[in-house]
């Protein structure tokens, strides 16, 4: 009964994508329009620094301010990490 079920939901998904391929206008990318002014394209260069470049640096700057600021908060987070044990008062007081 799945299999039933599966088959009729790919072909229904397959006859939908299709039916709407076949009805959508193609793109008129080479047509301008009025008032269109696309500027000039980038080069390589200007495109791996916008798109590789730039959010590797970005993603460092915020990885470093979030480094900072977590180093920062580990001296005076009174979590389980910072709090001393019981073996280690027990050795403390026998000393």
């Amino acid at each position: 009964m799945d299999k039933k079920n599966a088959l009729r939901a790919g072909a229904l998904a397959a006859g939908t994508t299709l039916m709407m391929l076949l009805m959508s206008s193609p793109a008129s990318a080479l047509t301008r329009d009025d008032g269109d002014d696309p500027g000039q394209g980038l080069s390589v260069i200007e495109t791996l620094g916008l798109f590789v470049a730039a959010p590797i640096v970005l993603y460092l700057v915020i990885h470093g301010l979030v480094m900072v600021g977590d180093k920062s908060h580990k001296k005076k987070d009174p979590t389980s990490s910072n709090i001393r044990t019981k073996a280690d008062a027990k050795a403390d007081a026998k000393a």
